[in-house]
């Protein structure tokens, strides 16, 4: 009687490891989902940033040919 218990549980055991690897896999898709996710967000920003730097750029140019026209800064 003792077998039939030890084995049924080994059964349960399995059928639990079975779940969890299930789990593991569902979430590992969902880990790589978000990382590529994340990595197209850190990408967009990094151009957002580029884009800003660059129009603060021109307007600082911009701002310099202004205050050279009206002789407020060195030439």
């Amino acid at each position: 009687m003792s077998d039939d218990l030890v084995l049924e549980q080994l059964r349960a055991i399995r059928g639990d490891i079975a779940d969890i690897k299930l789990d593991i896999r569902d979430l590992k898709h969902r880990m790589k989902a978000l990382e590529i996710s994340m990595a197209a967000l850190v990408a967009t920003e990094g151009s957002h940033y580029a884009s800003l730097a660059s129009r603060a750029d021109r307007a600082d140019d911009r701002l310099g040919r202004i205050e050279r026209r009206l002789e407020l800064a060195p030439v």
